[in-house]
């Protein structure tokens, strides 16, 4: 009795030490996977498969961090206001190899007119490529990819080893919600830009082509044969506010053009035009001279392209026979009537640029409804009114000739207004002694000395511009080039002194002041007036390859 007592007590004893045990080690247990889990939480568990802290990284594909989602891949730098995003030199994180991604740039340095540097980014790219895999790759322009969520601008696709970048047009300034950091706004595609509004900031390239390079520059034109010392107005180029206007690619522009043909009607500031096109194109082919004494013509036979030039100072109607009271000898214009003498050629062309304006600042008599209305510098009878002066005079003929070529049954091209082009005569006019004698760079805004003539030349073609729009009937399309604003700028771009190689020739002002005989109208070439071309091959790409553009 008493060993059994013995044993079943032993037995009864020997239960509660094992339930213990257990529970104790279910707690600590229960405390290891605690203490475990909150170490892996800490610790990302791919940090230990590739050895980089708090980052994945797939061959050498490197994903920024969380909470530097876009500080990792870009910055974002506001170069005059206009929000250039331009990628960081350093990438993202290094993997444990110590290679970064493959970061590309395409970038201009560029020195704006004050002298401060500024990287001109019209569309930064940025590549990333895997070294382990060479198919896995994505390039992302960083400009036009568009986002559907303003505030997703990176996202990460570990599965299949992916990078998207995108940063869109429509992020408006402030602050991202997700990032809690300014966003600024985006440079617009240069198919949606305004180019007349911008500077002129300097450009190490240089010019497109040398007044060696070109043997059909016109001698007044050719500023360094004829001996100027200076070469920095060469390097200017201009760069509208919130895109790039591209460089002039001649190769490009004659397949633009295949088949078609490009005419500059008007004064001598287009055949300044003109010639510069033409010593662009040269550069990669030698032209046909097929011209007459009509008509300057010259082929580009690898793409049939013409280039073409027709003379007309006004682009109205002008005679010199006696016409009522004005007598024989002195150009009558008519302003209601279009010049015949290229009208006639008009179906012909794809592409016409006009060009005109300082001829009616010459001798003539104007005419409407074939009545004499008004003069410029003549005006015999005191008695009579003089109801249009020059500027009015030039006003109606741009509405005119415009509304001839919008309505014209067999023409159904394009048309470039090239607007007014400003002189920069100072201290008094072409033949009153004006001068630009010295300028060698842009003039800063501040600088700029209001041209009222200039100004309400400018507003007199607009207004003809606008009236001839409302009045168009065909298919053809009608383009305001304005160049007037930003060749304000350019005081340095003109010949001035350096109009010819004669070696005697006077270049600076006498002992009482008086300036040297200039020009201060035409353009330098190569300089700025190549910059008009510019403008026009991207008016044609846009027509062409189906962009959109300010009218």
């Amino acid at each position: 009795m008493k060993q059994g007592f013995s044993e079943g007590y032993s037995s009864m004893s020997a239960y509660p030490k094992s339930l213990v045990s257990i529970v104790a080690t279910l707690v600590g247990l229960a405390v290891f996977l605690v203490l475990a889990s909150l170490f892996m939480v800490s610790q990302p568990i791919g940090s230990y498969f590739y050895g980089v802290n708090r980052s994945e990284n797939f061959g050498s594909v490197s994903l920024p961090r969380d909470g530097d989602i876009v500080k990792d891949l870009i910055k974002l730098n506001s170069t005059e206001g206009n929000g250039n995003l331009v990628p960081l030199d350093n990438g993202g994180s290094e993997s444990e190899t110590g290679s970064k991604p493959d970061v590309n740039v395409v970038e201009n340095p560029v020195t704006t007119s004050q002298g401060t540097n500024e990287k001109s980014v019209s569309q930064p790219e940025v590549t990333v490529t895997s070294s382990d895999n060479p198919s896995v790759s994505k390039t992302d322009d960083i400009v036009d990819q568009p986002s559907t969520e303003p505030s997703s601008l990176h996202e990460g696709k570990v599965d299949n080893v992916s990078l998207s970048t995108n940063v869109t047009n429509s992020v408006e300034t402030g602050k991202d919600p997700t990032l809690g950091m300014e966003v600024l706004p985006t440079v617009s595609p240069v198919q949606d830009c305004d180019l007349y509004h911008g500077q002129w900031v300097y450009d190490q390239n240089g010019p497109l082509y040398s007044n060696n390079s070109c043997p059909v520059l016109t001698q007044m034109q050719n500023c360094q044969g004829n001996g100027r010392p200076d070469k920095e107005y060469e390097n200017w180029r201009w760069k509208p506010e919130h895109c790039d206007l591209p460089r002039f690619d001649p190769k490009k522009f004659l397949e633009l053009m295949k088949g078609r043909t490009l005419a500059y009607i008007g004064d001598s500031v287009a055949r300044n035009q003109m010639e510069s096109m033409l010593c662009i194109l040269w550069q990669v082919e030698v032209p046909q001279n097929r011209g007459n004494k009509r008509m300057q013509r010259y082929h580009f036979k690898s793409t049939n392209t013409m280039i073409v030039r027709i003379w007309s100072s006004w682009l109205v109607h002008r005679t010199s026979e006696p016409f009522d009271f004005a007598p024989e000898g002195l150009d009558k214009l008519h302003l209601d009537a279009p010049d015949e003498v290229f009208m006639e050629f008009v179906p012909q062309f794809d592409v016409i640029v006009l060009s005109s304006g300082h001829w009616f600042a010459k001798k003539s008599a104007y005419i409407l409804n074939n009545e004499i209305l008004g003069g410029q510098l003549w005006w015999p009878d005191k008695s009579r009114l003089n109801k249009i002066n020059n500027v009015e005079a030039f006003g109606i003929s741009v509405e005119t000739i415009l509304t001839s070529l919008g309505t014209h049954p067999n023409y159904t091209g394009l048309t470039i207004v090239r607007s007014f082009s400003p002189d920069h005569y100072e201290g008094g006019a072409w033949n009153t002694g004006g001068s630009c004698t010295g300028k060698v760079k842009p003039v800063l805004a501040g600088e700029i000395v209001e041209n009222g003539f200039t100004n309400i030349m400018h507003e007199k073609q607009v207004n003809g511009f606008n009236s001839a729009m409302k009045k168009k009937t065909n298919k053809s399309k009608l383009k305001l080039m304005d160049i007037t604003e930003a060749f304000s700028y350019r005081h340095d771009g003109h010949p001035g002194p350096y109009r010819s190689p004669d070696p005697n020739k006077i270049t600076k002002r006498g002992k009482d002041g008086s300036p040297p005989p200039q020009d201060c109208l035409h353009w330098c070439m190569p300089g700025p007036v190549d910059t008009w071309n510019e403008l026009v091959m991207e008016i044609i790409r846009r027509e062409y390859e189906g962009g959109t553009g300010p009218s």
